[in-house]
């Protein structure tokens, strides 16, 4: 079993815990900060973690976000004074697993760590364990808003309308949300109901009777009966025929339904979460979904952001589906090269999070190299998108520049790249000019002196002489 991580930057705190532990013969790793805890991620995972709250540099609530969003699995106990209680409860309800005022009696902290240590070996055991939460994976401010409203309606059993295009991971996020809610022992179900033929959806739904129809030879339950207690999700929603929007409205009103051919009413408790890639604003002005059942969906409203609105996302995301591809395909996992995540910046994925995967089970398979870059991409992939050849558009190529270089550590990273903006200004200019120094100074808004130093300590002196 993996170890429960101490995380306490009170070192008499983590003593008596160690030797609690100690006593019942389970592992633990002890840590002075969040920070340091969450340098040794890479390492191994724990089994559990207990945290306090307030610590040097990150705090105890940081850590448990995000290992709340990206290791849902693992049960996290949050030490806390009695002071904190109240606004830990109240911004992170269902985040934790428990709270431990302080200060605690130390069997009790023991039974409840050893309750946590069998809340995570049941989820481990799950078959439902390896489904998606750990793939939803995001640092742009776009994707950090979703991961905060999935820990707020945690407690929660409001239903949930999830707008988002094709492939930006809308079932992912409704596994999220019913794993993380007061369901989640119980199932989740899922229907596309674009996916099924007008005719047979109504008995998916809702089942049917025996002799309900030419080839009902026996009694069927439909998804709501088989999601009793748990959460239904309905995707592509928008697509929904308007006499079953009609049904699923009054399902919605008084949680009670008819089997096709049945007479006497079935009763089941149900979270609904819809998603749809449409604009159900417009289909109800349209009168194409009705405006009583849009208002019943639309109690919470998730918007999942495209991935060419957060592609600073996409070299975290492409290493990860190569990860999966290779162990799904029990290969030697390939890298990518900086220039060919750069070059995966620019384009636009209009099938989003799901066509950068396939694309990356195809590298997986298709290239021979260890090391990938942009000439072992298909042809289609080699051009830059159009979208981003647009004026202006250098902001976002800066950007992701920046974001790159973040992410290798490097240092100095304004010095670094306002070198490169320099270099490549008086570059173009001097090209442009044809080396004449004075009018590429005039150009550029700067004195010709000013220019020359630059020339100089930028490296540029050979080739740019006055012509």
């Amino acid at each position: 079993m993996k170890p429960v991580w101490i995380v306490d930057d009170d070192r008499s705190i983590r003593w008596v815990l160690e030797k609690a532990l100690a006593r019942e013969h389970i592992e633990f790793k002890s840590f002075e900060s969040a920070n340091e805890a969450l340098s040794a991620l890479p390492q191994g995972l724990p089994q559990i973690v207990i945290s306090d709250i307030r610590m040097p540099g990150k705090s105890g609530l940081e850590l448990l976000q995000t290992l709340s969003e990206k290791y849902p699995q693992i049960p996290i106990i949050i030490m806390t004074a009695y002071s904190d209680l109240e606004s830990a409860v109240s911004s992170f309800q269902g985040g934790a697993f428990e709270y431990l005022p302080k200060p605690f009696d130390i069997n009790h902290a023991v039974e409840l760590m050893q309750r946590a240590l069998a809340h995570s070996q049941r989820k481990n055991a799950s078959p439902e364990n390896h489904i998606t939460a750990p793939d939803i994976l995001g640092q742009a401010p776009a994707m950090q808003e979703v991961f905060r409203a999935i820990g707020r309606l945690a407690q929660s059993h409001a239903t949930v309308l999830i707008n988002g295009e094709s492939g930006t991971g809308k079932e992912l996020v409704a596994h999220a949300l019913h794993r993380h809610s007061p369901r989640a022992d119980k199932t989740f179900v899922a229907i596309n109901t674009a996916a099924i033929p007008q005719d047979l959806l109504e008995s998916e739904l809702f089942g049917h009777e025996r002799g309900a129809f030419t080839g009902a030879t026996t009694m069927r339950r439909g998804r709501f009966e088989q999601a009793d207690g748990g959460t239904l999700f309905l995707d592509e929603i928008g697509d929904m025929p308007a006499e079953l929007q009609t049904r699923l409205l009054r399902v919605l009103s008084d949680g009670n339904f008819y089997r096709v051919g049945g007479h006497q009413p079935v009763k089941a408790n149900v979270r609904i979460i819809a998603a749809t890639h449409q604009n159900l604003d417009e289909r109800v002005k349209q009168g194409l979904f009705r405006e009583d059942l849009f208002h019943r969906l639309n109690v919470i409203r998730l918007r999942l952001p495209p991935l060419r609105e957060k592609r600073e996302d996409i070299p975290l995301l492409a290493k990860f589906f190569m990860q999966k591809s290779s162990r799904e395909l029990n290969v030697a996992q390939k890298s990518l090269s900086e220039n060919l995540l750069q070059h995966l910046m620019t384009q636009d994925f209009p099938g989003n999070v799901r066509q950068l995967e396939n694309l990356c089970h195809w590298l997986t398979v298709m290239t021979p190299s260890q090391q990938i870059e942009v000439a072992d991409l298909p042809v289609e992939w080699r051009q830059t998108s159009s979208t981003n050849m647009v004026a202006g558009d250098w902001c976002n190529s800066l950007a992701q520049q920046v974001t790159l270089a973040l992410q290798r550590g490097e240092q100095n990273v304004l010095d670094n790249l306002s070198k490169q903006f320099e270099r490549t200004l008086i570059t173009q200019a001097l090209q442009f000019t044809g080396g004449r120094r004075i009018e590429a100074a005039n150009l550029l808004g700067m004195g010709r002196n000013t220019l020359t130093r630059k020339i100089q300590e930028l490296g540029l002196g050979e080739g740019n002489a006055e012509a």
